[in-house]
């Protein structure tokens, strides 16, 4: 095959280099244990630097695809049996309407019905609830605040909370100012008021696939078409996709996990984060980062917000405290430093304010140090769940099964052969009294049938076993 790189791209070259890494591996040009040409060869090769080459071979390690041995080198690793990803789907052609709120309507139902089995709910903090230590916090307010709790809140949000958010930021680098922030009704609702801060109905809006589907849901309840630009389970999404869409279709904006996808689980890195917004920014094309598992991360440090890279406030960021501590509490955020005023009028027609207590009471939880405290011992409670639940599924489901490898959050995504469907999978369990989310959920045009995406984030038990091992039983009887 050739080897060359396209210098004119958007594209970063050292990116460019591991697209080719992996082509050469789908086109068998490359096989497992194969070594990989020397850093001098390859940049001579292609005229590049060798650092470039270097970077490339240092990520492509990162991602598990090579090894390096001592002075010899770097060389293709082989997949571990029963290891391998989901498959990534094919880039859209055109915009298309979303409709999907029937289905999403018959899982809530399933989620929240006596007895069932909740597998298919994201909600990372039922492993280990905070309770607790919440309520003490609440107490503390209220020797305080008093009545004062209860009065409604300012539209922008608690002055201390959104002040205790801009020093988050600064962990990350980035000098946030507190009236940058304005405080929501959870993620939804910020992912919800960026999209009409920056589009209006008719628009189309891209959006990685599989898509979490209530972001889905907000685009067909705001009127708006969705673009659908595929994820990888294993790089996460492509920049010569995004520039392919921009570049064909008029697009609005685009919605983004910022770490962690759901219900993918892969990992965008921070240097594909920079390519992403210098891409957007370059055409004018907002970025809304849907950044609520960014706490939830597997690895040795938290990925960086798409935030720290924008040069021309084209980045809203949207996160919430709904999966790191208390989702009924339903405090959300967006930061938004170029449409913070459209972003403040539309939440003020929308909802008027946050609940004034709720974000009190979570400005005391951070201010007195348990916040972080929880969330570093949830991180180590939700990477073992995850370690036994792909164990498990594997164990359970056999061959039959590609179940994805999460870098962090709560949820693992599960193909079965095309045979499989996964709503009358979803029904089958559902008589069970076991609640899963059926693949096609995460797609306007029902992509994803043959997946679903199941949680590892309740308490470990026999029940999750057990539930599990049902779930496989009745593959193996739709099958």
């Amino acid at each position: 095959m050739s080897l060359s790189l396209h210098k004119d791209s958007h594209t970063f070259l050292y990116q460019q280099v591991i697209d080719l890494v992996r082509e050469m591996q789908r086109s068998d040009a490359l096989k497992a244990g194969d070594k990989l040409p020397s850093l001098r060869s390859l940049a001579t090769k292609l005229s590049v630097s060798v650092p470039t080459i270097k970077q490339a071979y240092i990520e492509l390690e990162q991602q598990g695809l090579i090894y390096a041995r001592e002075k010899s080198g770097y060389y293709l690793k082989a997949l571990e049996p029963n290891a391998v990803s989901p498959t990534k789907s094919k880039l859209a052609k055109k915009p298309v309407p979303v409709t999907r709120q029937q289905l999403i309507e018959q899982v809530y139902q399933g989620i929240h019905q006596a007895g069932n089995l909740p597998l298919g709910v994201a909600n990372p903090v039922a492993t280990m609830p905070a309770s607790k230590a919440l309520n003490r916090a609440m107490r503390r307010v209220m020797s305080v605040a008093g009545d004062r709790a209860f009065q409604y809140g300012p539209t922008q949000g608690y002055e201390p909370l959104r002040q205790q958010l801009a020093m988050r930021y600064l962990d990350h680098g980035l000098q946030v100012n507190a009236d940058e922030i304005v405080i929501t009704n959870g993620a939804q609702e910020a992912i919800c008021l960026a999209l009409q801060a920056v589009a209006k109905p008719g628009d189309v809006i891209a959006v990685e696939t599989p898509c979490y589907f209530g972001i889905l849901e907000l685009i067909e309840s705001l009127d708006m078409l969705a673009f659908e630009i595929p994820l990888c389970a294993d790089e996460s999404i492509s920049i010569a996709d995004i520039e392919g869409a921009v570049d064909q279709h008029d697009i609005a904006a685009v919605v983004l996990s910022s770490s962690i996808a759901n219900p993918m689980g892969c990992w965008l890195s921070n240097s594909k984060k920079k390519e992403i917004v210098r891409l957007l920014e370059s055409r004018n094309i907002p970025l809304i980062e849907d950044d609520v598992y960014g706490e939830l991360y597997f690895g040795s440090e938290r990925g960086l917000p798409a935030q720290v890279f924008s040069k021309k406030n084209m980045v809203l960021t949207c996160s919430s405290f709904s999966k790191t501590a208390a989702p009924g509490y339903r405090i959300g955020w967006v930061l938004a430093p170029g449409f913070v005023d459209i972003v403040g009028r539309c939440k003020r027609a929308f909802s008027c304010s946050a609940p004034l207590l709720n974000q009190w009471t979570i400005t005391e939880y951070m201010r007195s140090g348990e916040y972080d405290r929880y969330i570093r011992h949830l991180r180590q409670v939700l990477q073992t769940n995850k370690d036994r639940m792909v164990s498990l599924v594997r164990e359970s489901f056999g061959p039959n099964v590609l179940v994805s490898d999460p870098k962090g959050g709560a949820v693992l995504w599960l193909e079965f052969d095309r045979a499989i469907d996964g709503d009358e999978l979803f029904q089958a369990a559902l008589a069970k009294q076991i609640s899963i989310s059926p693949g096609s959920l995460f797609s306007p045009i029902n992509r994803f049938k043959h997946c679903i995406r199941i949680s590892y984030s309740l308490p470990w038990c026999e029940k999750v076993e057990q539930g599990v091992k049902t779930l496989a039983s009745l593959v193996k009887e739709l099958g």
